[in-house]
């Protein structure tokens, strides 16, 4: 079970949910409208009639629709538009197979982020997730990602934010998000970009604004 860190992640999840609670639904009803004018055919006819059966096979569809406009235009706005400005830039590189990452707009601050080789381990490291540099961001702020690939196709992908952008090459992808855990979490590329797709994890660790000037000299 994955367990979500921020207001927004937790509404993707309920929408989530409530879409697949609303495909089982449409496809119960579909069953049961074929399974009574397959059975029951003369019952239509006589009782029913052609103009009150048209009218509740226009209005049912049409109550599915809203039901879905309403929740995906309140979630767009907030992920999208309720935010004009940042406080922190991030731009994202993606590599085969690693992740470059420059902080801030004019700090010129930037590293690279390669997958931890076992070896380097230490007790309580993620296989296949830890990293030898993690992207350290504070909470409490408006960031601004920056994404974009130097060679194919990758996907910076943090699931316990409902964070996922493809970046693809010549194309800049703008992402805006607000942190309110303190933490540090992971993610993977989430499209296959060749033989060590596999390999590019993303990993956040999220502080307070104090320790994060502590490692960026402002």
């Amino acid at each position: 079970m994955i367990i979500f860190f921020s207001f927004l992640s937790i509404w993707f999840d309920w929408f989530n949910n409530f879409n697949c609670f609303l495909l089982f639904v449409i496809v119960f009803f579909v069953f049961f409208v074929f399974f009574f004018l397959f059975f029951f055919n003369f019952f239509f006819n006589l009782n029913l009639g052609f103009g009150l059966l048209e009218f509740w096979m226009c209005f049912i569809p049409i109550f599915f629709l809203i039901s879905q406009i309403i929740p995906s235009i309140f979630l767009l706005f907030f992920f999208n538009f309720s935010n004009t400005s940042s406080d922190l830039t991030i731009k994202v590189v993606g590599h085969q197979w690693y992740w470059s990452y420059e902080i801030g707009d004019n700090l010129g601050f930037f590293f690279d982020s390669f997958m931890l080789s076992d070896e380097f381990f230490v007790l309580g490291d993620y296989r296949l997730l830890e990293v030898d540099n993690r992207l350290i961001l504070p909470v409490n702020f408006f960031v601004r990602f920056v994404l974009t690939s130097f060679d194919v196709i990758h996907s910076w992908t943090l699931p316990m934010f409902f964070l996922k952008m493809d970046v693809m090459s010549g194309l800049l992808n703008i992402m805006d998000f607000f942190f309110e855990s303190v933490g540090v979490f992971y993610g993977q590329c989430s499209e296959i970009c060749g033989a060590n797709h596999s390999f590019m994890p993303v990993v956040i660790e999220l502080t307070l604004m104090n320790f994060f000037k502590s490692f960026f000299i402002f």
